[in-house]
C-alpha cells in the first residue's frame, strides 16, 4: 500500500520482572503478587533514520499495562532521552496494555512484592536505552511497506446492562467494532524480512483476577505465530481500543489468550501474504480485447518515499469536576471496600497526573514515515480516533496508538456522556475531548502530508 525507505534498525529485549512482584491489576483479585510466568514480557525497539549520521526516531513497544504516575513515566522516558541525546518529539514509548503485567507505580513499593517495582523500573530504563543503541548499531537500508487487513478478534465492550440503566464493560453483540489491522513489513536490500509492525485495537483483558501469571496476554500468542513465520521480531502497537476487547475475557485460562493471539497472528500473516514486493506497485498497462475488454495491471517499480518527520504538540482538554487530591486521599484512607479502594487509588494517580486546574494539556506525537502517519497519545481513546484519522488522511496509511508516553484516562466520544459507564466515570476529561484530539491530530497530519 505505502512505502518508506531509510535506515531501519530493530532490537528485542526480555523485560520479565521477578516472580513475586506486586501485580494486582484488578479490584476483584484476591492475590497481590505474580506467582509465575505464562510468557516472557518483552520490549521491542525500532529506529528510523534518513542516514546513519542523523538523529533517529525511536519507537518502543513494551509488554506493560499503563502508568499510574506521570512522574514514573517521565523519569523513565526522560532518562532514555538524555542517554540518547534526543528531543522529546523523536521518541514514542508505547505500552501493549496487558492487564497481566507488574505494577509500574513506584508508590506501590509498600505493598506485597512492591519492593521490586523501583528496581524493575530502573532496569527497564537501562534495557530500553541499550535496545535503542543495539537497534541503531544493527540498522541498515530497508523498506517499510504497510498494508491494511482485518481480524474479528475485537468486539464492542459497552454492553447495556439487562434491567439496568448503565453500560457495563463486556461484549455487546448488538454493536459493531473496528476490525482493522495495519501491518508493516520491514525488508532489507536482500529482500529479507527483518521486522514487522502490527497495529491493532483490542484490550488485552483476556487474563484477569483469576490469573496469577505474568503475561503479555494475546500479544504473546500473536508473536508466537508471526515471528517463526517471518524469522524476525514483531513490534505490537495497541490501537484506539477504548471500547474494544475480546468477546470472552476476564479469565484465568492462558490457553484462551493463546488462541486469541493465534487468531490475530494468522490475520497478520494473511495480510503479509497479500503484500506486493518492496518498492513495487500495480500499474495499469493497457487493455486486452478478449470476450470482454480486460484491464491489465502489472507490477512496476515504485520508489519508496524517504520523508521522515516528527512533531510533538499539546491538546488542551477541559477537565470534569473532580474531587481534589486531598479529598481523594482522605476517602481512600477511610475506605474499607477493596474494589472501591482500588478505584480511589487509581483516581488519585489520575488527579496527580492532570493537576488541580480546570484544563489539562495532553501531549500528542505525530510522525511521518514516507507517506504513512503514526499518531501516538497517552490516553485510552475510543476507536473513533483511528476511524476518523484514516478517513481524513486516506490514501495514506495511518497507525494510531493509545497509552504512548504517559497515561491519564479514557477518551470516549461526546455521545457516550449521556450513559452511565466506567469510561465516563473514570475519565478526568470533559465531553468533547476526544473530538478535540481528533481535530488536532488531523490538522497536524494533513500539514505534514502536504510538506514536500
Amino acid at each position: 500500500m505505502t512505502n518508506y525507505h531509510g535506515i531501519i534498525g530493530i532490537a528485542r529485549a526480555d523485560i520479565t520482572p521477578p516472580v513475586g512482584i506486586f501485580a494486582r491489576n484488578w479490584g476483584a483479585a484476591t492475590h497481590d503478587v505474580a506467582a509465575g510466568v505464562h510468557m516472557p514480557l518483552t520490549l521491542t525497539c525500532i529506529t528510523f533514520q534518513t542516514d546513519k549520521n542523523t538523529q533517529p526516531l525511536v519507537l518502543f513497544s513494551a509488554d506493560l499495562g499503563w502508568w499510574k504516575s506521570a512522574a514514573d513515566e517521565r523519569n523513565l522516558r526522560h532518562g532514555i532521552l538524555k542517554a540518547l541525546s534526543l528531543p522529546e518529539e523523536r521518541l514514542m514509548f508505547c505500552l501493549t496494555h496487558t492487564h497481566a503485567g507488574p505494577s509500574t507505580f513506584s508508590e506501590d513499593a509498600g505493598k506485597p512484592g512492591g519492593h521490586l517495582i523501583i528496581p524493575f523500573l530502573q532496569q527497564l530504563q537501562e534495557t530500553a536505552t541499550q535496545a535503542a543503541r543495539d537497534a541503531m548499531a544493527a540498522a541498515q537500508p530497508a523498506t517499510l511497506t504497510w498494508q491494511y487487513g482485518h481480524c474479528a478478534l475485537a468486539v464492542n465492550r459497552d454492553f447495556p446492562e439487562p434491567g439496568g440503566d448503565r453500560l457495563v464493560v463486556g461484549y455487546n453483540p448488538a454493536a459493531t467494532a473496528d476490525d482493522t489491522v495495519l501491518v508493516g513489513r520491514i525488508t532489507n536490500m536482500a529482500g529479507q524480512i527483518t521486522g514487522t509492525i502490527v497495529n491493532y485495537a483490542c484490550h488485552p483483558t483476556t487474563l484477569a483476577w483469576d490469573n496469577q501469571l505474568l503475561s503479555p496476554d494475546y500479544i504473546g500468542g500473536m508473536r508466537s505465530v508471526v515471528e517463526p513465520a517471518t524469522g524476525a521480531p514483531c513490534l505490537f502497537l495497541q490501537g484506539a481500543s477504548g471500547e474494544l476487547s475480546p468477546a470472552e475475557q476476564y479469565s484465568g485460562d492462558t490457553s484462551l489468550a493463546d488462541g486469541y493471539g493465534r487468531q490475530l497472528g494468522f490475520a497478520v500473516l494473511s495480510t503479509l501474504e497479500g503484500m506486493l514486493p518492496p518498492d513495487t506497485a500495480l500499474a495499469f498497462t493497457g487493455v486486452v480485447e478478449s470476450g470482454a475488454s480486460l484491464a491489465i495491471w502489472k507490477k512496476s517499480p515504485a520508489p519508496a518515499d524517504t520523508t521522515l518527520m516528527a512533531e510533538m504538540a499539546t491538546v488542551e482538554m477541559v477537565l470534569k469536576p473532580m474531587p481534589s487530591l486531598a479529598e481523594i486521599e482522605t476517602a481512600w484512607a477511610s475506605c474499607e471496600d477493596h474494589v472501591m479502594k482500588e478505584r480511589l487509588w487509581r483516581q488519585r494517580g489520575i488527579r496527580k497526573t492532570v493537576g488541580e486546574g480546570a484544563v489539562a494539556y495532553m501531549p500528542l506525537w505525530i510522525w511521518r514515515l514516507g507517506n504513512t502517519i503514526l499518531a501516538g497519545q497517552p490516553n485510552e481513546a475510543y476507536s473513533g480516533f483511528q476511524l476518523e484519522l484514516r478517513r481524513e488522511l486516506a490514501p495514506a496509511a495511518v497507525a494510531v496508538m493509545n497509552i504512548v508516553n504517559g497515561y491519564a484516562g479514557y477518551l470516549p466520544p461526546a455521545a457516550s456522556f449521556s450513559h452511565q459507564s466506567y469510561a465516563v466515570w473514570q475519565t478526568p476529561f470533559e465531553k468533547g475531548s476526544l473530538e478535540q484530539l481528533i481535530r488536532s491530530a488531523t490538522t497536524i497530519s494533513q500539514r505534514m502530508i502536504r510538506t514536500a
